[in-house]
């Protein structure tokens, strides 16, 4: 099983990382600190690390200066709130090999992680890319979507949002799971924003949007996708 690293003090996001990281079959270690990430890394050689850079103690910098100054190559996803050109130049500088702001989407940090991992190993980690929904196809790996042949523009949220109810497989998706998987922690962001990135999928999706055959409300719980 694919060993995952997180190094967060925060301990909400990191157990909500956590749980949505086992809910892709990693296995998911967490560390609340500089110097416990450095143990933890130590003993557990995982396979991937996302590293918050504003840890108490040892900062994110140093510890990534450290994993890789023990010729430790595993591939790291800054995730930090500091959003500046220069603190992404130096977390790549000191051997990042992704970086990813808060906030982000739970979905796009899990297709980063997919593919850190495919980079390193990609025979093992080739998630599914192509889908077929009616007279329309999905191509998630070059982010493009087209009905009889011809390219529908969506929003990049608009995009997630798809992305996670075909990756659901059928099965119904509460507002609250949709606002945690695409939007994540961001607490401004309301169920309404998810209802209204729905109206632009089944206006740009469906033959009718007003009586989709695909993207359906579920009574009471959310919404699904009928390929």
């Amino acid at each position: 099983m694919t060993r995952i690293l997180v190094i967060e003090d925060e301990r909400n996001l990191a157990l909500g990382l956590r749980a949505n990281l086992e809910v892709e079959g990693y296995e998911v270690a967490v560390a609340e600190s500089g110097e416990a990430a450095l143990v933890e890394a130590g003993a557990r050689a995982p396979d991937l690390i996302i590293l918050d850079l504003m840890l108490p103690g040892i900062d994110g910098y140093e510890v990534l200066s450290a994993l890789r100054a023990r010729g430790m190559d595993t591939p790291v996803l800054i995730l930090s709130a500091r959003a500046e050109e220069i603190d992404r130049v130096r977390g790549f500088r000191v051997g990042a090999d992704d970086y990813v702001t808060k906030p982000f989407g739970v979905m796009e940090l899990l297709l980063r992680v997919q593919a850190l991992l495919r980079r390193m190993n990609p025979a093992a980690y080739a998630p599914r890319s192509l889908w077929k929904i009616g007279d329309v196809e999905v191509d998630a790996t070059r982010r493009v979507v087209r009905r009889d042949g011809a390219e529908i523009s969506l929003t990049p949220r608009a995009f997630e949002l798809l992305l996670a109810l075909l990756a659901s497989s059928d099965k119904p998706l509460t507002r609250h799971d949709l606002l945690r998987t695409v939007w994540g922690y961001d607490r401004s962001v309301t169920t309404r924003t998810v209802d209204a990135h729905i109206a632009e999928l089944r206006r740009k999706l469906e033959h009718n949007a007003s009586e989709p055959r695909h993207i359906l409300t579920v009574h009471k719980v959310g919404y699904r996708l009928r390929p």
